[in-house]
């Protein structure tokens, strides 16, 4: 879930419902229900993000099962906060995020590696919200299931893949998914096929409606182990070859403008390894924003604008980030 609001520059702005008594008491909420380990305040997201960047949230929780996070919700709901309202944050592996310097006010719910499970069903894998992808490619092979090869190497977590349909290499999530279970601002526990989840390039139901992935089934069919084994590692190769893995990032920075490749975009436009701070274009990809040397979030968000500007004057195309921005910039 993001926060409520969207600026003219489409950042996800602040909530300003948070002054430090709120903070005070909602710990105190949390400490009556939850374990104290699970409970961190002035957490520093940068340790929770895959741009590595990122300020202290007010209070970051962690949430190990569907129970806790149905508690948690109707703790915040008591407060008068609210997922329809979109009053807090809720995380799963922040591969595609950025998270302003300024950190983030209020309350972060973070699906936990204990919100991780995947039981295998015949020829369907059915995985909690906070498995991460590269966890579910691994248990689809040990299982001679074939048809997760694709998602082995996004660096994310289920819930979020959903949330955004994620895809590489010809595969999206849409193509596996067989139904979610999901959560309402209510905390009902409601279930979509594939077909109700309206999916469509990076997007999804859950970009239309304040709504919580709990778990999703995943249809795959039989296959030899050593074939998918083979698959993943050409995919990997592939990856290793093309994309800077070697430094923090959120993956590909840009949605795919229709009729063009926004590589070719930012490349043409003469940006290839181009700077701001510590951010920068990569030099392997031009497709990836990179921090290469102790970047800021500010400086991640500089070079984001400078890309969207400069392309658009090379080209005449709006580029758009697939990167969620979560704070104040600018």
């Amino acid at each position: 879930m993001h926060n409520k609001d969207i600026n003219k520059k489409g950042v996800y702005l602040l909530e300003e419902k948070y002054n430090k008594e709120a903070i005070q008491r909602l710990n105190q909420r949390f400490s009556e229900e939850f374990r104290p380990e699970q409970i961190l305040v002035n957490e520093n997201m940068s340790a929770h993000t895959t741009f590595r960047t990122g300020g202290m949230a007010d209070l970051f929780v962690e949430i190990q099962n569907e129970e806790q996070l149905g508690k948690a919700l109707k703790l915040l709901h008591a407060e008068g906060l609210s997922v329809l309202n979109r009053d807090f944050y809720l995380l799963g592996n922040g591969s595609n995020l950025l998270v302003s310097d300024s950190g983030i006010r209020g309350v972060v719910l973070h699906l936990s590696k204990e919100y991780s499970h995947i039981r295998v069903e015949g020829n369907t894998l059915v995985c909690e919200a906070g498995a991460t992808l590269a966890a579910i490619a691994k248990k689809a092979c040990a299982s001679a299931l074939s048809g997760f090869e694709f998602a082995a190497g996004i660096p994310g977590s289920l819930g979020g893949a959903i949330v955004m349909n994620a895809g590489a290499y010809g595969g999206e999530m849409r193509e596996v998914i067989k139904y979610v279970k999901l959560m309402t601002p209510e905390g009902k526990i409601i279930q979509k096929n594939t077909d109700e989840m309206h999916f469509g390039y990076r997007h999804s139901l859950l970009k239309e409606q304040p709504l919580i992935v709990l778990e999703a089934a995943i249809a795959l069919v039989p296959g030899e182990i050593v074939n998918i084994q083979s698959r993943m590692e050409e995919l990997a190769a592939k990856r290793r070859e093309k994309q800077p893995l070697e430094y923090p990032s959120a993956g590909s920075t840009f949605k795919r403008p229709e009729g063009y490749f926004a590589s070719k975009l930012i490349e043409d436009a003469g940006l290839r390894g181009a700077f701001v701070g510590g951010a920068q274009v990569s030099e392997k990809h031009c497709g990836f924003v990179v921090n290469k040397n102790q970047a800021s979030s500010s400086d991640v968000y500089a070079l984001i604008q400078e890309i969207q500007k400069k392309v658009r004057e090379s080209s005449g195309v709006n580029i758009e980030p697939e990167v969620i921005f979560i704070g104040s910039f600018g």
